[in-house]
């Protein structure tokens, strides 16, 4: 059964989609140019810029690329899949194959097992069964990463170890059906740090530890708390009205509710839709609306935000 708000998003969907700004999708194909050639470009005059100004703007470029990555998961900019994967293979943040990121996201998006440990792969909390048997210092990092400065700090590393980890486990299980998309994943990336040291004197240590971890450390920012466990599993997704640098740095994706409502409405729709249907929206996240990130960075620096145990809400 469909609620009003269900009937009225479709018709607001289908009437963007017969405008010629969703057709075309310009925006993301300016977007898709300037992430590629801004990253170039930055590497080409890093003389120029200077070592630390060059590589802000390549942490800025990197996380900027992670995003476009999620919206051509998405089915964007065209309606060819093999095409938009094309636009985010290169490995450009380093840590993870396309692939891989992009089959673990499209789970995600099961929105009943959103936070669930065991069910949703992108969740930060740990099952009590799995709690009980944590190491105290592997505790203690789980709980520093729930606050905000910790998220930066740790968050890429527990992140990274997780993916690994069940490659690797998979690995050891006689599982090979990953094999290939890490290994093309490994030689790209080993192309790619041989070409920037050896085009433009960036050494692959520095792009790897001052350039994509910290990218990753600003991605993260968006992920730190934009689910929560709730019995509806619409209160779970958060409401973030964000900035104007991180709503363009996230692609709008701080409207998470309505990302998850409708996931193949462009980035650049998301405001539209969500203006469209505000009140509604607000009251459908059971009050999980946060006032921007530096509201989470105050009040959560330095405090963990909740506990890193799932309740286990059905």
């Amino acid at each position: 059964m469909h609620t009003w708000l269900d009937i009225a998003q479709k018709t607001e969907v289908s009437t963007e989609r017969s405008r010629p700004l969703w057709r075309a999708e310009w925006p993301t194909w300016l977007l898709i140019v300037g992430i590629h050639g801004g990253w170039l470009a930055t590497l080409a005059v890093w003389p120029l810029l200077g070592a630390m100004p060059a590589t802000l703007l390549m942490v800025w470029w990197c996380a900027w690329y992670m995003s476009l990555q999620h919206e051509l998961i998405h089915g964007h900019p065209t309606r060819w899949p093999w095409l938009n994967r094309l636009f985010g293979y290169a490995p450009l943040a380093v840590w993870y194959p396309y692939q891989i990121y992009r089959a673990s996201h499209l789970r995600h998006h099961n929105d009943f097992d959103l936070t669930l440990p065991e069910l949703d792969a992108e969740s930060t909390y740990v099952s009590p069964a799995e709690w009980a048997v944590m190491s105290r210092p592997l505790r203690a990092l789980r709980w520093l990463n729930k606050t905000f400065w910790g998220r930066l700090a740790i968050g890429p590393a527990l992140a990274i170890a997780s993916t690994w980890g069940a490659a690797a486990r998979q690995l050891a299980r006689g599982d090979l059906r990953d094999v290939g998309v890490w290994l093309r994943h490994l030689a790209m990336l080993a192309a790619l740090l041989w070409w920037i040291e050896s085009s433009f004197g960036v050494s692959a240590l520095w792009y790897v530890l001052a350039i994509s971890y910290p990218a990753q450390s600003l991605a993260m920012i968006r992920s730190y708390y934009e689910h929560r466990p709730a019995e509806d599993h619409k209160q779970r997704i958060v409401l973030n009205n964000a900035g104007l640098v991180f709503r363009i740095l996230f692609l709008n994706n701080n409207l998470h509710l309505v990302h998850h409502d409708l996931p193949s409405l462009p980035w650049y729709l998301l405001p539209r839709v969500y203006g469209a249907r505000r009140d509604a929206y607000n009251a459908r996240s059971g009050g999980f609306q946060i006032d921007g990130y530096g509201e989470l960075m105050r009040r959560y620096g330095f405090r963990p935000i909740d506990a890193p145990v799932h309740p286990r809400m059905p």
